[in-house]
């Protein structure tokens, strides 16, 4: 998943960006982990997280992993090609960020959590990268779904940035914007470090933490 030795941080104009294509991206039907459907339709009361954290591997394991969840998968977000491919969004030539789609029952794992794991598991004042992943598809995101979403996000970030500015970050370049489309990535990335669990993994936090209370107070 790495890309060393890389400089793909420059945005590619929408003008320039790959054509793509009409066809989606086929996904397996059943989650690997739980056995739950990765598409909808979700059951009802469902809601929804959409985030860009790094490499999409380790990201979704974090999720997929609380009580809760019902399903998660891995896909391409916030850029201009329609059904990407992996090699096509490791070009830097389609504009999207690496994104994982989680689903949740609100009852059991609320939004401001979702937000907290999601700040905690990546460092969001990187830029368009995460450690040694360098280019456009490792930027930080968080896409929202209504504008609840986006005001929790937003408190989130100006709360969670007072925090890391003191433990000597910079500021935070994560984007937040209304949910754009899902692209979902190969079958192959589709909860990765489950089937391979020895895989890659680029996931790393900045060690301040985020509780649950700071997206709501």
């Amino acid at each position: 998943m790495a890309l060393f030795g890389t400089k793909k941080t420059m945005m590619v104009d929408p003008a320039d960006a790959l054509a793509g294509r009409d066809t989606e991206m086929p996904v397996p039907d059943a989650h690997f982990v739980n056995g739950n459907p990765l598409k909808p339709p979700f059951p009802e009361g469902m809601q929804q997280i959409m985030v860009g954290m790094g490499c999409f591997w380790g990201a979704e394991r974090v999720f997929w992993q609380v009580p809760g969840v019902f399903t998660t998968a891995v896909g391409y977000a916030a850029g201009f090609t329609p059904n990407p491919t992996y090699e096509e969004v490791c070009s830097g030539r389609t504009g999207h960020t690496e994104a994982v789609l989680a689903v949740f029952d609100p009852e059991a794992a609320d939004y401001a959590q979702m937000l907290a794991l999601f700040w905690e598991n990546h460092d969001p004042t990187q830029g368009m990268r995460q450690g040694n992943d360098v280019g456009t598809q490792y930027r930080s995101g968080v896409y929202c779904f209504d504008d609840d979403q986006m005001a929790a996000a937003e408190a989130s970030q100006e709360r969670f940035g007072a925090r890391l500015a003191d433990a000597g970050y910079g500021e935070i370049t994560t984007e937040i914007i209304a949910a754009p489309p899902f692209y979902y990535a190969e079958d192959y990335h589709q909860q990765y470090l489950a089937k391979v669990p020895n895989g890659y993994c680029g996931l790393g936090g900045t060690g301040v933490t985020c509780p649950v209370g700071v997206v709501t107070d």
